[in-house]
């Protein structure tokens, strides 16, 4: 793995951040995230998710089946991650994805419009619980209709 800050060659997207720097610190951005600032990563093949290290020395991991663009990937291209130079995201270059530690820890594993759509399939799934659940709704009269306004 080729680290972006002191490869001579840096991709686009290190450029990007390294310019913003300096701005970012000079509004505290920096210092205030601290806790959100990723200080490494690793993709645990055996468990099939991703590991990130913080700054404030705390760890979270999260499923490849979860997250944007990587649930189908190569083993070999999910372990080649490179951490943004400010620690605010990641990025597998091999497979052109991205993911902010921020939204990570807020629970969001891809844009929003990929959120709806991973929401929508996990709203249509079917268990028998669910049915279970919804005929006892429907015995006792069903959803309540909505107040005239």
């Amino acid at each position: 793995m080729t680290d972006p800050i002191t490869s001579p060659k840096r991709p686009d997207w290190a450029q990007a951040q390294l310019q913003s720097a300096p701005q970012a610190a000079a509004q505290g951005v920096v210092h205030t995230a601290a806790h959100l600032q990723a200080t490494a990563a690793r993709y645990d093949a055996r468990r099939k998710r991703v590991v990130v290290e913080l700054a404030n020395g705390s760890q979270f991991a999260f499923p490849l089946a979860l997250a944007q663009g990587l649930a189908q990937a190569r083993a070999a291209d999910l372990a080649e991650i490179e951490i943004t130079p400010l620690g605010t995201g990641l990025h597998w270059p091999r497979l052109n994805a991205d993911l902010s530690v921020e939204g990570l820890l807020a629970g969001l594993f891809g844009s929003r419009a990929w959120m709806r759509q991973h929401a929508a399939r996990a709203g249509r799934a079917t268990s028998p619980a669910k049915a279970d659940a919804a005929r006892a709704n429907g015995a006792k009269g069903g959803r309540p209709r909505k107040a005239a306004a």
